[in-house]
């Protein structure tokens, strides 16, 4: 009973052992690259005005992070963004594609099973001895001699019928380094995917709020205009009664005309933000039309936390990691090249006639092979490939640090700008006020006739203008603050991504059309 159980173990053992050994592969394991980040932003200390939200409140709300507004128009404007954008749906086609590479690489570790039918029929020719066929004279030296002989032909014909085998028992993890590299990539073009949605979200709540700021100039200006009909009608009766200049008659005038001309110009701009609108929504421009609004006159309070929380709220940030991870498993990728290959064949099939016969133990033919392939010589191709795949991780990891230094700038951009501007609209508040008290001293001085008009044009003018400054400001802030939320990621995580198992958890036996997303 040993004698049989121990040639029984060995042949087990060498069984197992290339499933053992695909347990190695060569190259260097992924460790993330520490990237240049602050302890802190610089804007938020309390002398800036800000301060750092409570950390299980520091996010800005997950999702519809538009929401923070308040606004039901834009919150169905934004709803459409994700659904209908077509630079969206090119993302989310990338990423589909690159998880199907993912399964396309992968059944590369199994082995490869095919079947084979044949049909041959060979014919051949022949002579044979027959005394009442032709003749054949032979001389020789003795004399002659004469034969006769018919021609015939011989037909044969052969089925055949097997199936034959192949694997790659991948024993350096080429194989597997190339799937541990696809599966990152496809990681990234999630990422990049979620980047595009955030992007074009942001461009969206951008135009909504320049086209408000339209809306709001142009109802300033109407305000004004209004205003200026007022004057006019003063001048004009000042005139008729021949207290006025007409001098001062044709510029109240001027200035009336003036004044609505830009109350009309104002609806350029916003016809060019409410396009752009639709296209972002994935729609023709004359399928859209806005109703006129105004321009909110809060804005709302952004919790921002420490920066290193960017490193997993910044779709961009992301995808730049796991491209680091990609191009770190090529690396082992081109190592693997160095070893040899090593492959295990067998087939098994029938041959013979007639078909119906066929599977029959004479005619059984069957093979096993094991071959292992090393290439010797090959001008440092090789080694100039390792080099390569190094070279490419150095400039993905340079790239992602880069990502990061993009990110924290940006984010300190925007908490500088809103903090600024903040201060900025109390004093130009302060302006207008001003501007609008001396308009009223004007009008009264020209009434008691102690001022010429062009002093009180002089004042509406003014007026208008810190108007319309004071209304730029607010615009610039609400801008801003999209920039600020696009900056920390939208309330966006990397915890969103899809694992690496969920996407190879797919039975490679089965046809895709017949399988089931796991995520």
């Amino acid at each position: 009973m040993k004698t049989h159980t121990r040639p029984s173990r060995c042949r087990i053992a060498l069984l197992l052992a290339p499933l053992l050994l695909s347990g190695c592969m060569v190259g260097p394991d992924y460790k993330r690259p520490t990237a240049i980040i602050s302890p802190r932003f610089k804007e938020l200390k309390p002398a800036a005005g800000w301060q750092y939200a409570n950390p299980a409140l520091a996010a800005v709300p997950k999702g519809k992070w538009w929401e923070i507004y308040n606004d039901p128009i834009l919150n169905g404007l934004e709803d459409k963004v994700e659904i209908n954008n077509q630079n969206v749906i090119q993302y989310e086609a990338r990423y589909r594609n690159a998880r199907a590479a993912i399964n396309a690489i992968r059944a590369q570790l199994y082995p490869t099973l095919s079947g084979s039918l044949s049909f041959n029929r060979n014919s051949t020719g022949r002579g044979s001895r027959n005394a009442s066929s032709g003749v054949l004279v032979n001389y020789g030296t003795g004399g002659s001699t004469t034969t006769t002989y018919t021609p015939s032909n011989s037909t044969e014909t052969t089925y055949g019928m097997g199936p034959t085998a192949s694997w790659d028992l991948d024993l350096w993890g080429a194989i597997r380094r190339q799937i541990q590299a696809q599966v990152t990539e496809a990681q990234a073009s999630a990422a990049d995917l979620a980047n595009a949605k955030l992007s074009y979200q942001a461009q969206l709540a951008t135009a909504y709020f320049n086209l408000r700021y339209q809306d709001s100039l142009k109802d300033l200006l109407h305000r004004t205009v209004q205003f200026y009909e007022h004057s006019y009608q003063i001048t004009l009766n000042q005139y008729n009664a021949g207290v006025a200049e007409p001098t001062a008659l044709l510029q109240a005038r001027t200035q009336l005309e003036q004044t609505r001309a830009q109350e009309v110009q104002a609806g350029i701009a916003r016809a060019q933000y409410e396009h752009a609108i639709a296209v972002l929504m994935g729609e023709a421009p004359a399928d859209l039309t806005i109703a006129a609004g105004r321009l909110p006159d809060t804005v709302p309070t952004i919790p921002v936390s420490v920066p290193a929380d960017l490193l997993q709220r910044r779709p961009d940030i992301a995808a730049a990691e796991r491209r680091m991870e990609e191009y770190n498993a090529q690396i082992g990728a081109a190592i693997a090249a160095f070893y040899p290959d090593v492959k295990l064949t067998a087939s098994y099939s029938y041959s013979g006639d007639p078909v119906g016969a066929l599977v029959q133990v004479a005619n059984r033919i069957w093979s096993l092979g094991a071959a292992a392939t090393e290439t010797i010589f090959e001008g440092g191709a090789r080694t100039a490939a390792v080099h390569e795949a190094n070279a490419n991780y150095d400039s993905y990891t340079a790239t992602y640090r880069q990502t990061v230094l993009t990110a924290l700038q940006g984010t300190e951009d925007q908490l500088s700008n809103l903090r600024i501007l903040s201060e900025q609209a109390a004093q130009q508040a302060i302006a207008l006020d001003a501007a609008n008290k001396a308009v009223t001293v004007a009008m009264n001085q020209y009434l008691a006739g102690t001022e010429i008009y062009t002093t009180v044009i002089t004042a509406q003018v003014t007026a208008l203008s810190n108007a319309e400054t004071v209304l730029s400001i607010q615009q610039s802030r609400m801008v801003d603050s999209v920039s600020l939320i696009e900056a920390l990621g939208g309330g966006w995580n990397a915890s969103s991504l899809p694992s690496k198992g969920s996407m190879q958890t797919d039975n490679p036996f089965l046809p895709s059309f017949i399988q089931k997303d796991k995520n």
